[in-house]
Parts: structure tokens; C-alpha cells; sequence
């Protein structure tokens, strides 16, 4: 594991976000989330279709990178990113990946520290 400085962290913007809407992205392994960040809603595209159904995911109160360049996924704009406990190596010992989510009614928004 590489290290990083407190500069490093300190460039991430990360917020609380309430997932307002999912939909399945049909013949993907992809999830189109509607994200409320207290002063306005992202498009997050995120392939957690595999773990979560749409209903699962709505309304949970999840940790998004919110200052992370917008990104082109199968046709969808992506303007952030959902932080999730669980990766690709993770998988292969089964490890399912399992979204962050905030203990308590904390306002969508709320800066992470």
C-alpha cells in the first residue's frame, strides 16, 4: 500500500449523498443513481447492479467523491463516485462489495472530515 500526505486526502470532496433514484442500465452490471448532494443532484453510474436491486439502494445515505472529473459511462455522464467497502480482489476471495452508507439522519451535503 502507497502512502499518501494529508495534502493528498485533503484534495478529495467528499459528501453525504441520498439516493433518490436507481434504475438497472439494461444488458450492464451497471446502476444509474440519482445522488441529492444538499445543493443539487448528480448522475452516478455504478457498477454495484450485481449486489444491489434499485430498491435496495434508494434512500440510503452513501459517501460520494464529489469532485471527481465527470466521466462517460456507456453513454451516461458519471459526476461522481459512491465509495464502497469491497474491490476486484476482494470479489475473487467473495467479498461482496457493500456501498458506505452514514449512521443516522446526516443532511445530504454534510462535507466528510
Amino acid at each position: 500500500m502507497s502512502e499518501i500526505t494529508i495534502d493528498d486526502f485533503a484534495k478529495l470532496d467528499l459528501r453525504v449523498g441520498v439516493v433518490k433514484s436507481a434504475e438497472h442500465i439494461e444488458g450492464t452490471k451497471l446502476l444509474r443513481l440519482e445522488v441529492d448532494l444538499g445543493a443539487e443532484t448528480r448522475q452516478i453510474i455504478s457498477g454495484i447492479a450485481e449486489f444491489y436491486t434499485p430498491e435496495e439502494i434508494v434512500g440510503k445515505r452513501i459517501i460520494v467523491i464529489a469532485n471527481l472529473k465527470p466521466r462517460k459511462i456507456r453513454g451516461f455522464e458519471s459526476q461522481g463516485m459512491l465509495l464502497a467497502a469491497g474491490c476486484k480482489e476482494d470479489e475473487e476471495k467473495g467479498i461482496k462489495p457493500r456501498v458506505i452508507t452514514v449512521d443516522g439522519e446526516v443532511p445530504a451535503g454534510t462535507k466528510v472530515c
